[in-house]
């Protein structure tokens, strides 16, 4: 590639920027780390697709970088003669998401691809969904998830409707390589497109497609409608595309008394009510909880901006509110579908749920003790779909139960293979009616959870390497871990080693190495004496590597400082 001050001065003298993008080039002429970050470097295009934030230059989200994207991924569809299935396009709130998609319908169009843009704002799971009932032969959404309003991003995903695989992920890459950024693309304007018959609208009578497959997951809508008179629930969309269906399946469960949160109802890619628009974070709750206690609701339920994500604050003994976990939730849902399908006859030995690997080992105990298969995967819902496309391939017999990651995404059907919050949102409101029923909400259910399984406590941190350095630091941390692996975390011995890149573990005391039974990736497993994990991976949209920790004791009061110490220990995996 160019240097960077090569690339920007084509970009600037290249005549196809508008005045506010020239106005961002000339305020960024003398600043040479911005300009490095920008024009010096370009988006690695993954199997997370794009993320980044929304500037000028190769290394940002912009109709730029978008249309070459969708340039190579049109040659990939062509490669493979699939041009007549066309493509699914969605997008949520968040600033640009609405140009952005409609730049990659331009794009297709000018291929010769059909693509089928849905009219507004929708959720990532109904793109799965879409790209399913409609044949396409991929998919593409226009988000960046729960990230700060500065980013957006690039999702691909392929006909099964989960997102591509690493060795399509190369391809694409590959093929944008070759591809002019500025230059390459095809494209024919949105309503040439649209009059010609090239690009198809999908509008609300698509949605009652998938809103009916996501109802048909409910268990018990009889339980639901037994408690509906006095069950009050608090939900938030966080400006973001859940705003709509999200309340409209709870009502078409049955619930009758559904509170949003009206500053929050507001489609807006600022996100002006929250620091981010993330639901894992507490503060975002702020506005729900008051309402929840004017109304008397035990619960409150928000989802991400492009809601595949979703989080939940219950009531405590006390009156207040405490968080559950994505860890926490994935264990109460997994316990409650396997009774509840088992309590209305829909339950066989072959059914099955999957998890991935950085989430809660109390899922193995809970499978345990209900005798249901229980898969790990890697980090990544396109492998739990994976695992549902290998069962319906191989014409096996059992149900799909629950695929969920602890990074709060859960997904209750095969109707689609991604994170599906408003999947989510309706089992999670039929668990709280079934629990409310005998007095319970989902805090104290979590306790009763912990009296049956065991208690298991999990962490998470994250240690950040921005800049331009950072990637060959994130490179360079591993590279360390992985050639000189901890003998001991937090006081405890470590007994096993899993290094996923080679596809082993190794067992320190005698040296034996075995199958790790998953695909290469970038992921350390520390295995300790006492049975508890911390788990070391790069973050894929994200300048970071994140560390699990994964632990068991009899109680809080015996798991608590041990997550403290590994916690603190892992600190130090950076310094190198």
């Amino acid at each position: 590639m160019a240097s960077y001050r090569t690339e920007y001065d084509r970009w600037l003298s290249s005549g196809l920027l508008d005045e506010t993008q020239m106005a961002e080039m000339t305020e960024i002429r003398d600043k040479e780390d911005i300009l490095k970050l920008r024009f010096g470097m370009k988006m690695d295009f993954g199997t997370a697709g794009l993320r980044s934030t929304m500037n000028m230059g190769p290394g940002c989200m912009n109709v730029f970088t978008v249309a070459q994207t969708t340039q190579a991924i049109a040659e990939l569809i062509k490669s493979q003669g699939a041009d007549a299935r066309g493509v699914a396009i969605a997008y949520d709130s968040r600033n640009n998401s609405a140009l952005f998609s409609a730049t990659a319908a331009e794009v297709l169009a000018g291929n010769g691809i059909p693509a089928y843009l849905f009219d507004g704002i929708r959720p990532t799971p109904e793109l799965s969904f879409a790209v399913r009932e409609l044949g396409c032969i991929a998919g593409i959404n226009i988000t960046a998830s729960h990230n700060p309003k500065e980013y957006n991003g690039y999702k691909a995903y392929w006909e099964d409707g989960a997102q591509i695989s690493p060795e399509q992920a190369k391809a694409v890459s590959e093929a944008r390589e070759k591809i002019d950024v500025l230059t390459g693309a095809k494209r024919m304007p949105l309503d040439a497109a649209v009059a010609a018959g090239i690009v198809h609208m999908l509008g609300e009578d698509f949605d009652e497609k998938y809103l009916a497959a996501v109802l048909a997951t409910a268990i018990d809508p009889d339980g639901v409608a037994a408690i509906a008179d006095t069950l009050k629930i608090v939900y938030t969309p966080l400006h973001g595309a859940g705003y709509r269906l999200v309340p409209e399946i709870l009502h078409r469960l049955g619930l009758k008394h559904i509170y949003t949160v009206p500053e929050q109802m507001v489609l807006d890619g600022n996100f002006p009510t929250v620091k981010k628009p993330n639901p894992e974070y507490p503060d975002v709750f702020a506005l729900g909880i008051a309402i929840a206690d004017r109304v008397g609701s035990d619960l409150v339920v928000a989802t991400d901006p492009d809601s595949d994500r979703i989080g939940v604050m219950a009531r405590t003994k006390e009156g207040t509110f405490r968080t559950i976990t994505g860890n926490q939730m994935g264990a109460l849902l997994l316990d409650y579908i396997i009774r509840a399908r088992r309590a209305n006859g829909t339950l066989t030995k072959d059914d099955y749920a999957v998890k991935s690997i950085v989430s809660t080992d109390m899922a193995y105990r809970i499978a345990e003790v209900q005798g249901v298969k229980l898969y790990d995967v890697l980090t990544g819902f396109k492998f739990i779909g994976e695992v549902i496309k290998n069962y319906e391939r191989a014409g096996k017999p059992g149900r799909f139960l629950l695929g969920f990651e602890e990074s709060y995404g859960y997904l209750t059907g095969s109707y689609a293979r991604d994170k599906d919050a408003v999947g989510a949102a309706l089992m999670i409101c039929e668990m709280t009616a079934f629990y409310s029923k005998q007095g319970l909400t989902l805090c104290d259910a979590l306790e009763e959870l912990y009296k049956t399984y065991g208690y298991y406590r999990e962490g998470m941190t994250d240690i950040y390497m921005e800049g331009l350095d950072g990637i060959e630091r994130r490179k360079r941390v591993m590279s360390t871990l992985r050639e000189n692996p901890p003998k001991t975390i937090g006081g405890h011995k470590v007994a096993r080693v899993g290094d996923f890149a080679a596809r082993t573990y190794t067992d320190l005391a005698t040296g034996e190495k075995t199958d790790s039974g998953l695909p290469a990736s970038d992921v350390l497993v520390y295995i300790l004496d006492d049975g508890d994990k911390v788990i070391v991976r790069p973050s894929g949209t994200e300048p970071k590597i994140k560390i699990y920790f994964l632990t068991h004791a009899e109680n809080a009061a015996a798991a608590e400082p041990k997550l403290k110490a590994y916690m603190e220990d892992a600190q130090h995996f950076a310094e190198v």
